[in-house]
């Protein structure tokens, strides 16, 4: 006979998991979205207004790829609900007062943004978040999908569900690095093979420009790798979203180094520039091992570009009425107090001052080289 008041494991278990947060009824969300939507007080370093909400779907088991710079990886230690994930936190809160709020501030709001996890009940419950979205807020809606979960009928679904674009977390743009970061070099499970298949199903389902792929500097891939990427993909009117690596503590890349400032600075001038047309591959020299160490532009080029500010904003999806971005995630790629990566606003003109001594452009743009110039440095590169 049982004692009073004792509880067998298998019903802890059954209580312990009814007590966990899952989605759909329940989302993480990062810790500026929070702040935007007024869930936690605090403020942003110069008082950046986040119009892009981003939402992380949550479940207990977290998601089973093993990326191995990700902070929400398989194989990283702790609770998944305690994982940061871009180097951040993200609260969990009810799905329902995440789509009230965002009901509330339609006016000020740009998009909203599923981030979708490799876990069997990622697509329902993604479907049933936008349901319940669509009925109350006309905010454009994206979402960062999750391939292994997908196939032509999913995406389908989507589109006529109401999503406005795609986003593919790629992140590496050769399959050689992919396998070793997140395929069968860290045991991942994750094939390049059919993302691919995703990317371009979503291409053909969606159409020109709402379909982008996430690019990371910094996991191994070239500075020509990358910028190869971006004409290619340009080609097929499907965005390249650029992002910095910084390692997450106790992933499996933590003691990796970061990409150096003058790299990520000239690989977001040189994507810009061959993006709106103004220059073109034949004009970049490169290096044994892809480095950029020199590029052939008009000085007058470069300086309209530098002076928009624009290559060195965050990419992400726009905002529908201004055009702008509306997804900027202030310090996904550098710490509050560092030097911006990418920038989360339109950079000032003491902003621009300092991104032109960042570029050191008498060291490899043509135009720039002058008495004063000096030949480029090994060390900066900063590839990994």
């Amino acid at each position: 006979m049982k004692q009073r008041g004792h509880r067998s494991p298998a019903r802890e278990k059954v209580q312990a998991a009814d007590a966990f947060h899952a989605s759909p009824d329940y989302l993480r969300t990062s810790q500026a979205a929070a702040l935007s939507m007024r869930f936690v007080a605090g403020r942003f370093h110069r008082d950046i207004e986040l119009g892009g909400i981003n939402v992380l779907l949550n479940y207990q088991s977290g998601c089973h790829a093993n990326c191995a710079y990700c902070g929400l990886a398989r194989e990283r230690p702790g609770a998944y609900e305690e994982k940061s994930f871009i180097r951040v936190d993200w609260p969990v809160i009810q799905t329902e007062q995440i789509i009230d709020r965002m009901d509330s501030y339609q006016h000020r709001m740009g998009r909203f943004c599923i981030s979708q996890v490799v876990h069997r009940r990622t697509h329902e419950d993604t479907m049933e978040i936008i349901r319940q979205y669509r009925k109350r807020v006309t905010v454009p809606l994206s979402v960062l999908v999750a391939p292994p979960v997908l196939n032509r009928e999913r995406i389908q679904e989507m589109k006529d569900a109401g999503v406005d674009m795609i986003g593919v977390g790629l992140d590496a743009v050769t399959e050689k690095v992919f396998d070793r970061r997140r395929g069968k070099g860290v045991q991942g499970g994750l094939v390049w093979r059919k993302y691919w298949e995703v990317i371009e199903m979503s291409r053909e389902i969606f159409g020109p420009w709402k379909v982008n792929c996430h690019v990371l500097v910094g996991l191994g891939d070239s500075d020509r790798d990358i910028l190869q990427f971006t004409v290619h993909v340009k080609s097929r009117q499907i965005l390249a979203y650029l992002f910095h690596f910084y390692p997450e503590p106790d992933s499996r890349m933590a003691r990796s180094r970061r990409p150096s400032l003058l790299r990520s600075r000239k690989i977001q001038l040189l994507k810009y520039l061959l993006e709106t047309d103004k220059i073109t591959l034949e004009q970049i020299s490169f290096d044994k091992k892809g480095a950029v160490i020199e590029a052939v532009v008009k000085r007058e080029i470069v300086d309209q570009a530098i002076d928009s500010g624009l290559p060195f904003m965050t990419n992400g999806c726009p905002d529908q009425a201004s055009g702008m971005v509306s997804c900027t995630r202030p310090f996904g790629s550098y710490r509050p107090g560092e030097p911006f990566r990418d920038y989360p606003l339109l950079p000032t003109e003491e902003d621009r001052g300092q991104i032109r001594r960042q570029l050191r452009l008498s060291r490899w743009l043509d135009a720039y080289r002058g008495a004063g110039g000096s030949a480029p440095r090994k060390d900066d590169y900063g590839n990994s």
